[in-house]
């Protein structure tokens, strides 16, 4: 078996807990001898700030670079709001996805059958509920240049934020839309504004292109973000497989995340491109959710989006799919014992702790 290599980056808030919950999982599977992982930490965001005065230390980031995966949890707070925007936490994350090259973003939204009835729509809508959005990570508005405010004089300001997409990068993150489509129901919606933006009408392009000379078996069809938005309120379950940019991935995304019931359920991945010697993608899992600080360090937190993150590395870095099917088994068995953390409490059920709810996962698997 061979040795897998971690790198853990807790965060701030409400990430150094469920961390925890992932640390206690791989000695669990180190133990058993179902894996062979060895993890290093470092740090990231608001706690990268405090010791190093920026948001990830060169060395944390080479350690990043290094490791067959990376495992995030979560940085922000209001502790750092008046640090220089460069600083912010949330730069420690985006220079991570830069330099790693983490271009396609995985965000699973899974309406597990116990918690159908916590999903602000009703069971009938989200019950069953499997969709995966693929959102392209280093591109888009996010990264466009120029990024700028103006000082236009007589108190007036003009804020710039470009969107700027190029055929390779929209190519090559449908390539993973259609790839993870075929492993699937094989069917891609493909979301972008082609009505109102060139960038849109770019997207339209090269999606519509790759499918005709590569991906002719996987039904395809286009949405516009907004309508996309609707429908996924109206009726979710008509999707399979989502592609869309940068910004509104961002969007949709936290929007499917909510039809399961809690953002603290739902974890994501994000890949680089394979290596052209390997095959192996560099990769960062992270659960949806953010620090929460208004909960850290009370056990509260929900941690079971980062044991579902650290399952989508032992699927999609390490290979150990079916260890990766166990330790999701373990999630659902847990849930349909009634075992709840207060984000997703309901009545008749056990209210536990972070580390009752992962010792409870652990057990059951």
């Amino acid at each position: 078996m061979a040795q897998q290599n971690l790198l853990l980056l807790p965060g701030d808030g409400i990430g150094t807990e469920i961390m925890a919950e992932v640390e206690k999982l791989i000695a669990h599977l180190n133990a058993k001898g179902l894996a062979d992982v060895a993890f290093d930490t470092g740090l990231v965001g608001g706690s990268a700030y405090d010791a190093h005065g920026v948001a990830i230390s060169e060395e944390d980031m080479q350690k990043a670079l290094s490791a067959d995966a990376v495992i995030f949890g979560a940085v922000g707070g209001p502790k750092w709001d008046n640090v220089p925007y460069e600083l912010r936490p949330e730069a420690g994350l985006l220079r991570l996805r830069k330099d790693l090259g983490l271009f396609a973003n995985l965000r699973p939204a899974i309406c597990y059958p116990a918690l159908a009835d916590g999903s602000s729509l009703k069971r009938e809508i989200v019950e069953g509920l499997d969709i995966l959005i693929v959102r392209e990570l280093t591109g888009g508005v996010y990264f466009g240049e120029p990024k700028e405010i103006h000082d236009l004089g007589n108190g007036q300001k003009r804020a710039i934020d470009t969107q700027v997409y190029e055929t390779y990068e929209i190519e090559r993150i449908a390539r993973v839309a259609f790839d993870m489509a075929r492993t699937r129901d094989n069917r891609v919606s493909s979301s972008e504004k082609r009505n109102v933006m060139k960038s849109g009408v770019l997207w339209h392009e090269v999606v519509s292109a790759l499918h005709e000379s590569e991906y002719a078996d996987v039904q395809l069809d286009h949405i516009l973000a907004d309508n996309c938005a609707m429908q996924l309120v109206r009726n979710p379950k008509q999707f399979d497989v989502i592609v869309t940019d940068n910004l509104f991935g961002d969007i949709l995304s936290d929007a499917a995340a909510m039809l399961t019931g809690s953002l603290g359920m739902l974890p994501s991945a994000s890949l680089g491109a394979p290596d052209a010697g390997t095959g192996k993608r560099k990769a960062l899992y992270e659960p949806v959710h953010g620090s929460a600080p208004d909960i850290a360090g009370q056990g509260m937190a929900n941690p079971i989006a980062m044991i579902a993150s650290f399952a989508m590395a032992l699927r999609y870095s390490f290979e150990m799919v079916e260890l990766a099917d166990k330790v999701e088994a373990a999630i659902a068995a847990v849930l349909d014992e009634g075992y709840r953390t207060g984000d997703i409490m309901q009545d008749g059920c056990k209210k536990v702790s972070t580390a009752e709810m992962g010792d409870a996962i652990i057990a059951k698997l």
